[in-house]
Order: structure tokens, then C-alpha cells, then sequence
């Protein structure tokens, strides 16, 4: 079994169940980039380069649906699934 650590902000929230709604925990993009993320960064492995964290909000977003133009906001909102849940079966361990 392969183990993979990513680093997340402290004050992210934890990962959701699986299908539960997305909150921004980050742990998927930090993990890896979606066919997006890969498309605009040229990322295949590791952290997603779009991934930023909203310090204000205290979670995570896609740079690439937060610098998009108005007009294609939802277009890139379909691409990586958001509202569809999480679809992340990673394990988050960390300190509690």
C-alpha cells in the first residue's frame, strides 16, 4: 500500500465523507491535480499548482474557477465537479 503525505493549512477543515458536499478541505488537489488542473498547470504528480487557500474564508479553492472570467465560472465549475461531492477516497490522518 502506497502512503502519500500532502501538507494542508492547520485551520483546514477535515475531509468530508466521501459524497458528502465539498468544503474546501483541499486534500484532493493537494494530493493531485484533476484533468483540469493538469491541462492548465501541466502538472501530472502532486500538488495542483491552481490550489490556493483563502485565508479570510479559512479553506481552500480552485484557482482556476476563482481567476475565471464570470462567464466561464460555471464551465469550470462542471470540469472539476464541484456540487457533485466529494469523490476523494483518500485517508486524512493528522494531528486531531
Amino acid at each position: 500500500m502506497e502512503t502519500t503525505v500532502v501538507w494542508l493549512q492547520p485551520a483546514a477543515p477535515r475531509k468530508p465523507a466521501e459524497g458528502a458536499p465539498c468544503n474546501g478541505c483541499g486534500l484532493c488537489c493537494a494530493a493531485e491535480p484533476c484533468p483540469l488542473g493538469i491541462l492548465l498547470t501541466r502538472r501530472l504528480r502532486g500538488r495542483c499548482a491552481a490550489l490556493t487557500w483563502d485565508e479570510a474564508a479559512m479553506r481552500y479553492h480552485c484557482g482556476a474557477v476563482t481567476r475565471s472570467p464570470a462567464p466561464l465560472r460555471r464551465l469550470v465549475l462542471r470540469w472539476i465537479g464541484a456540487a457533485q461531492g466529494c469523490d476523494s477516497s483518500l485517508a486524512a490522518d493528522g494531528p486531531d
